[in-house]
């Protein structure tokens, strides 16, 4: 069956974390450049993101900083310019054309409600603290499933990471889009594993046409 329904991750997909991360190098006092550059070797290390900040200040803890910072969470304060250009015209052309919509990440609950406010629409909105459950675990990917209604195959997730979006995506049976863009995104692009997705593509302007050409391959004698 052709795919009907697209999922999307957030962060980095349809989220540009650029003044996320630069909001934490200003705070923590040092240089974006020497921040970004921390990130990076933690993703390339295969480690988890918060390692950049005991790279950089041994022993951090993350919870502690987030009260002595005493600011509202930071996705609570999405602006439309955090939004990447291209993320609401391919989520409009897609409704269009007939596909379902899913909004589907490792967020907290505020999210869903600042991408509505920024003219994010979708069908089914989904996320860790809602369901309970995180990428890259099976469960998220079954949640996602059940909570579509339909066939697996049917469903296209499309995710910046290999690790918790194309390679977990794929096993639960989903056609998996990898999308080379951010630091996972640019990073994760030279692993042998990247060959694994069933489409990858370099913006988000390039899906729509993509998965027509998939529906009509699939209908042709």
């Amino acid at each position: 069956m052709p795919v009907g329904l697209v999922a999307f991750d957030v962060g980095e997909v349809l989220v540009d974390e650029t003044r996320l991360w630069g909001e934490w190098a200003d705070w923590l006092g040092v240089s974006r450049l020497t921040f970004a550059a921390a990130l990076g070797a933690v993703i390339a290390a295969g480690q988890h993101h918060l390692e950049a900040f005991q790279m950089l200040r041994p022993g951090f803890d993350i919870a502690a900083a987030r009260r002595e910072r005493a600011v509202p969470d930071w996705w609570s304060r999405l602006e439309a310019a955090d939004l990447y250009p291209d993320a609401l015209p391919c989520l409009r052309r897609l409704r269009q054309r007939g596909y379902r919509i899913a909004i589907a990440g490792n967020q907290s609950h505020v999210t869903e409600a600042a991408l509505q406010r920024l003219g994010v629409e979708a069908d089914l909105w989904g996320s860790s603290a809602a369901w309970g459950v995180e990428k890259p675990s099976a469960s998220f990917f079954e949640r996602l499933i059940t909570e579509a209604g339909v066939a697996a195959g049917e469903i296209a997730y499309v995710g910046d990471r290999l690790d918790n979006d194309v390679l977990p995506a794929r096993r639960a049976g989903l056609v998996a889009v990898f999308l080379r863009r951010g630091p996972w995104g640019v990073i994760h692009a030279v692993r042998p594993e990247a060959a694994s997705a069933d489409l990858r593509i370099e913006d988000l302007d390039q899906l729509p046409d993509v998965f027509n050409r998939l529906k009509r391959d699939a209908a042709a004698p």
